[in-house]
């Protein structure tokens, strides 16, 4: 059987492929061998739109004799997927390849005195449960990871039905993974501003609030992991989930893509009213001046017209109009030194960006970004075996957010009114210097594959914020309450982080191994120091190694985002209140941001200047893996995160004589747990079906940082409380596949059932009206399906004229209408209490590709 190496080999393999694949050979033979006069030789190639294409930059391993008796030797295949092991003594060698987004592959070759032998490879692409698959290669459980992740290459995200072909929207079909009612992902029981988003191992987020903000073309895109369990220590700087994306190197033959070229118009009342979507995307590259040299672009545009329920037409419309550019390059400095560049361009423009059922157009805030992030990887291999990468990444990011006007925000029991009260503008820069060095493998009871490195990371800012009154309403239209701002000023910080890890794959022997590690971690704003031990154990007994057995444990630290560091910036806040005859009830109060620390005393003496600490989890995972049958995978685990010292901001009164505190307290905690049964099969010869069950439980402090500023703040800010959060999905069943039909159809369906979203019943005065988030929408459930044919062209004059392709196809989200609402009037003194509206509409559309 074959297993997954573990997570810090998976890494090493992605880092090689990622800067290696204009292709060079790299031989690490043994050259003291006089009379080694054997040869292994082959090529690798993986099966892409049906056929058989060679792959560059794939590392292939050699390991000679039984046990450990000989150190494993490795190469590179080149531009045409060739890869060639000389001078090899008469042996019994094993060969493998274990590629990020593709099966790992063993198998085993007897090489006799003066022998050559041909062995050609063919990988499999793998799909989001395929990575807990028991593999039917011969290998031994040193390969399996101790955490395995959930991956989507990049024909899945080109198949599946997608509601938009964003890298983020392919995210939910992970176990595990939820898309809140406000867009927002939630990993692993945590926010994503708590995970991390990795492009080509390089922090790729807003470098003010963490959130995943910077999109990649999914054309550039090779595979999307996401780990709930990243226990290797290579991974750090979050405290939820890891996503990690690995881009398509630049191609060694020229090729061209243009897809989704088709433009969708609406239609009212039997008249065009406009263009509802346009997402034209375009793809080409090849070398420079010969195969040393390679480049790619990948380019798509996107202007969209989201309607959403409950609004009145034409004013009912979320405008998105913005490109993304990615561009990447490859040299071949020697054949044993790769160095890549690439570049990333992404403005984006979203008008009446949070509007919904209950906020119209003229109460929404606008949205706008632009930025660049640039990055440089180089690479070179050691005769030994060692690999030493030094890579840097240079982040723009600038955004802004405003109102539709300067107009009161009104905030009444039946919705939002006037016009959003926040404005705001940033402007960040982040720098990291990300070195890392694999030693070559190490004899000591075993085999060792140890890897060290660090990280570091500069981030800055510099902004303001601007905010006008908010007025809360009766149902009367009386002034309840009216909350005024003040100290409408500069925005402003910096943080730098530094952080090195050592890690350590222990291959005991065929049935047992362990990966240790840990990660310590300096920052200027948060925890001076701090060490993150971890530990993962994969065990396959007996002899037909059908079972893994995984246990994995360790620590996380988070960083301290910079729009923590900035809090006590923020406009202050000043509160009034009103009778029913408008009079008010006592002088306002106001409050002061200010972070509070910990410790003992009034609160007033615990005020600090910034953040002396940072969020850190605990997380642990057992999981056991079972192959059923030659065509049936049971993946069944448990896991546990706590996570403490999380930001949450809190309003208390009377801290300065009849002034309040608007408190940061890093005192929030969450605790997830889960439960999750996947299970993989192919039912008939052509089709593969994933279906995965999971309950989970998601506890924890509401007044997060997140919950209360991103995207956008909130209007009202109420005390802080623990309970059930808003990404609490207790059971939830998703499922998903391929099939194949009759006449060249191909059918990609995925099914989403669960548990509704929780919410809270509020007052007049947006308190809690009972037990917070007590209440949920109806059950949740979409039957979403692609279906489409390839026809090929045969071009005259064309180099490749059998490979061009035409796709056409069609694709429905909420097949079925099911009314998934959004929104709820959860306001006690509104009429329509307890009534759900805005529901999310079925979307059909057409696909329309061209290319290579």
């Amino acid at each position: 059987m074959a297993f997954r190496r573990n997570q810090c080999v998976s890494v090493l393999l992605t880092l090689v492929v990622s800067a290696s694949a204009a292709g060079a050979r790299v031989q690490a033979t043994q050259e003291n061998q006089q009379s080694a006069t054997g040869t292994i030789r082959g090529a690798v190639t993986a099966l892409h739109q049906e056929q058989q294409r060679p792959l560059e930059g794939i590392q292939v391993e050699l390991k000679g004799g039984d046990g450990d008796s000989q150190p494993a030797v490795a190469t590179i295949t080149d531009s045409e997927g060739r890869y060639e092991f000389s001078k090899l003594p008469q042996d019994k060698y094993t060969l493998r390849v274990n590629q990020q987004g593709f099966k790992p592959f063993a198998q085993s070759i007897l090489l006799g005195a003066n022998q050559m032998s041909v062995l050609d490879i063919s990988l499999i692409l793998d799909t989001v449960v395929e990575n807990v698959e028991v593999k039917e290669q011969t290998t031994s459980v040193s390969s399996e990871s101790s955490s395995p992740a959930s991956t989507v290459n990049n024909a899945q995200l080109e198949t599946l039905p997608l509601a938009q072909q964003k890298f983020r929207d392919a995210l939910p079909l992970v176990p595990g993974v939820i898309r809140g009612l406000d867009g927002k992902l939630s990993v692993r029981g945590t926010s994503e501003n708590q995970g991390m988003l990795e492009v080509d191992s390089a922090k790729t987020v807003d470098p003010v609030t963490g959130s995943f903000s910077i999109p990649v073309p999914i054309d550039a895109i090779q595979t999307v992991t996401v780990d709930k369990t990243p226990f290797s220590a290579e991974n750090g700087g979050f405290s939820g989930g890891l996503t990690r994306i690995e881009t398509i190197p630049p191609p060694s033959d020229w090729f061209y893509k243009v897809k989704d070229f088709n433009v969708s118009l609406r239609g009212k009342n039997d008249h065009f009213v406009g263009v509802s979507q346009a997402t034209p995307r375009v793809s080409f590259g090849g070398p420079i001046g010969g195969r040393k040299l390679n480049f790619s672009e990948v380019f798509e545009y996107d202007v969209r017209r989201d309607p959403v329920r409950g609004l009145v037409w034409p004013h009912n419309e979320i405008k998105t109009q913005g490109f993304n550019s990615f561009t990447r390059i490859q040299a071949i400095l020697s054949p044993r030194h790769l160095l890549s560049a690439d570049i990333n361009v992404f403005p984006l423009r979203t008008e009446f960006a949070n509007i919904s059922a209950l906020v119209p157009q003229i109460a929404s805030s606008d949205y706008n970004q632009k930025g660049v992030s640039a990055g440089i990887s180089d690479l070179h291999s050691f005769n030994s075996g060692a690999l030493l990468n030094i890579a840097v990444r240079y982040t723009r990011f600038d955004s802004n957010a405003h109102g539709q006007g300067s107009a009161d925000m009104v905030i009444n029991p039946e919705g939002w009114s006037g016009n959003f009260f926040d404005s705001w503008t940033r402007a960040a820069n982040q720098f990291e210097a990300y070195p890392t060095f694999q030693f070559a493998p190490k004899k000591w009871l075993g085999r060792h594959e140890l890897k060290i490195g660090a990280d570091v990371t500069h981030r800055s800012y510099s902004g303001n914020s601007l905010s006008h009154p908010v007025q809360l309403l009766r149902q009367d239209g009386t002034l309840a309450e009216e909350i005024r701002f003040t100290n409408n000023g500069p925005l402003n910080a910096s943080a730098t982080d530094v952080e090195e890890f050592i890690q350590d794959q222990w291959t005991c022997n065929e049935h047992l191994a362990i990966s240790l590690g840990g990660r310590f971690t300096s920052e200027t704003v948060g925890r001076v120091a701090a060490f993150a031990p971890r530990l993962g154990v994969a065990y396959s007994p007996g002899n037909n190694q059908k079972t893994i057995f995984r246990v994995g444990a360790g620590l996380f630290y988070d960083h301290v985002s910079l729009l923590e560091a900035s809090f006590a910036r923020n406009p202050m806040r000043a509160l009034s209140v009103f009778d029913e005859t408008g009079n008010p009830i006592g002088t306002p109060i106001l409050y002061y941001n200010a972070y509070v620390g910990n410790g003992t005393g009034p609160l007033s003496s615990r005020v600090q200047s910034a953040p002396n600490s940072s969020p850190r989890s605990f997380v642990g995972d057992i999981e056991i893996d079972r192959q059923l049958w030659s065509a049936a995978t049971l993946r069944v685990s448990w896991l546990y995160s706590q996570t403490r010292d999380l930001f949450i901001v809190n309003p208390v009164p009377d801290v300065f004589g009849s002034d309040g505190l608007l408190g940061l307290f890093n005192t929030g905690t969450v605790n997830y747990h889960e439960f999750e049964a996947t299970l993989h099969f192919r039912p008939v010869r052509h089709a593969d079906l994933n279906i995965s069950y999971v309950w989970s439980r998601t506890r924890g402090d509401l007044n997060t940082v997140s919950n209360i500023f991103l995207q956008f703040e909130q209007p009202v800010i109420r005390p802080n409380v623990s309970g059930i959060l808003p990404s609490d999905i207790p059971n939830r069943v998703v499922s998903w596949g391929t099939f194949h039909l009759p006449w060249s159809l191909t059918v990609n369906p995925v099914v989403d059932v669960h548990t509704g979203f929780p919410y809270s019943n509020v007052d007049v005065m947006q308190n809690y009206a009972g037990l917070p988030n007590g209440q949920r929408f109806p059950a949740f459930f979409s039957f979403d399906a692609q279906i489409y044919r390839d026809f090929r062209l045969h071009l005259p004059f064309t180099e490749h004229g059998s490979r061009h392709k035409v796709r056409v196809g069609l694709y429905s989200i909420n097949l079925t209408n099911h009314g998934n609402f959004h929104d709820v009037y959860n306001n006690d003194a509104s009429p329509f209490f307890g009534k759900f509206t805005g529901f999310q509409r079925r979307v059909d559309g057409f696909i329309l590709s061209f290319g290579d």
